[in-house]
């Protein structure tokens, strides 16, 4: 029972691999793809409900209520992306099956990431999981092969995320060599010894590239706008969101157990996250292309999830984790939007959302409250999010840090409001207006299901907060 949502990903690996053997239609894989993961969202909600806990693989695998929540988001959010792209434009007919395989495996390493105590056991899921998106991104279906822009961000993200690996398993090895072991809960009672000792800074940072590659987080942001833009809507989709929880998620469990407030680690890591939210921010200000303002946007975004990291505390553990949550329905909405504009699966530039609410008002809705709640606008969860962020933060003595943060949430609202202005308070005046899917049964449905949690956990947080303090309190080894 415990290791049951894993063991569902993996038959459904196999069921995939059989349907490449047999090139089945891009259709019938769809289908089988909604029922898995509806499946799997079941199967994680039923663990969780039954409150499911122990210690697998010789104490390297832990389950509990903490990773039980992330595997449900996480099942959950492949769901919404399978869904909101239902359309198999973007990705080549001939290698759909081999999509669905991939996005299965990465599925699972982010499943086993959340649940994984061991340095060895968090490396080997961190890749399982990176090098399944690794060959997902090149997939992309491309009339014009002499441009290869998915090749090119594919090349792009395979380097980077060799490079923060090596950084990663390079300071795993001294974290070994200091303390003897690779299980954290072990690595933790040799810190307060170890905390003022230059190595074990160098080596925690190290360690730390390998979780700031998968949240966009500065310095290991380089690959964020260029793999957005060249992967397709579907792969994009998915990048944003599943891999994000599994990285928030281990971050806080590791911050929980090393507790390194105060010290030179605390002072590195709220140096990046201003670094990252300005970089992210005043970049987006001059994008055209969507994806791309929302992949700069991401890494501001992961500067303000650092805000609840660094206060070392219970509540900014959970705030930490509400934001990140409020942030994949944001994402998750802006990218249906996207998948229904899209010509033939391609990007869309900014200027395409032109008039939309004149076409398609229920997009045009779905886009607004996403973007109002980015934008840290009331009532939404976006704003909420950032509210207690804030305060957390300027609780624990971040008074700069927070002022900071404030200034570059003046910066996000402007270019959040521009394509606010150009959906409903532009008329469309082109000679060619851009051709728009219409929403099927489940997309116009999922979109209301986002709508309603962007402004239900907006105005009521506290259901979120006290499942997941109660979550942390026993992901504490």
């Amino acid at each position: 029972m415990l290791f049951l949502p894993e063991l569902t990903v993996m038959a459904a690996g196999l069921v995939f691999f059989g349907l490449s053997l047999i090139a089945s239609k891009p259709e019938v894989v769809r289908n089988i793809s909604y029922a898995f993961y509806a499946i799997l969202s079941l199967i994680c909600l039923g663990t969780l409900y039954l409150h499911s806990t122990g210690d697998l693989f010789s104490g390297v695998f832990r389950v509990d209520m903490f990773s039980q929540l992330c595997k449900l988001a996480i099942a959950l959010s492949a769901l919404v992306v399978v869904v909101i792209c239902g359309s198999h434009e973007g990705i080549r007919r001939l290698f759909f099956p081999e999509y669905q395989l991939f996005q299965a495996v990465a599925v699972l390493g982010l499943m086993m990431l959340v649940s994984s105590v061991d340095l060895l056991a968090i490396f080997v899921a961190l890749e399982l999981s990176s090098f399944a998106v690794y060959i997902m991104v090149p997939l992309r279906f491309d009339q014009d092969w002499k441009i290869s822009i998915h090749i090119e961000a594919g090349i792009k993200y395979l380097l980077f995320g060799i490079i923060a690996t090596g950084f990663m398993l390079f300071g795993m090895s001294y974290i070994y060599g200091l303390t003897g072991s690779t299980h954290i809960a072990d690595i933790a009672k040799h810190l307060p010894t170890l905390l003022h000792e230059p190595v074990l800074v160098i080596a925690a940072l190290m360690v730390m590239a390998g979780f700031f590659y998968k949240l966009a987080f500065f310095p290991f942001h380089f690959w964020v706008p260029d793999v957005y833009e060249g992967a397709s809507n579907e792969t994009t989709a998915f990048i944003t969101a599943a891999p994000k929880i599994a990285a928030v998620a281990l971050l806080i469990r590791l911050a929980m157990l090393f507790h390194i407030g105060g010290d030179t680690i605390a002072v590195i890591l709220s140096i990046c996250a201003v670094l990252s939210m300005f970089y992210g921010n005043l970049s987006a200000l001059v994008q055209k292309d969507m994806k791309r303002m929302l992949a700069f946007s991401g890494i501001a975004h992961a500067g303000f999830v650092m805000l609840g990291v660094l206060t070392f505390q219970t509540m900014g553990y959970a705030t930490a984790a509400y934001y990140i949550f409020g942030y994949i329905l944001m994402l998750l909405a802006c990218f249906l939007v996207i998948c229904c504009i899209a010509k033939s699966g391609g990007n869309v530039a900014i200027s395409d959302f032109t008039g939309l609410y004149q076409r398609a008002p229920l997009l045009a809705i779905t886009l607004l409250i996403a973007l109002f709640s980015l934008a840290g606008i009331p009532p939404f969860i976006g704003f909420t999010g950032k509210f207690m962020l804030l305060v957390s933060a300027f609780k624990e003595g971040h008074h700069i840090l927070v002022t900071l943060a404030a200034i570059n949430t003046a910066i996000g609202i402007y270019y959040y409001l521009s394509v606010v202005r150009l959906t409903f308070c532009t008329a469309d005046e082109s000679q060619e207006q851009v051709s728009i899917t219409k929403p099927s049964f489940f997309m116009r449905v999922i979109a209301l299901v986002l709508l309603f949690a962007i402004v239900y956990f907006g105005v009521l947080p506290h259901h979120f907060l006290d499942l997941m303090q109660e979550a942390l309190k026993v992901a504490t080894l």
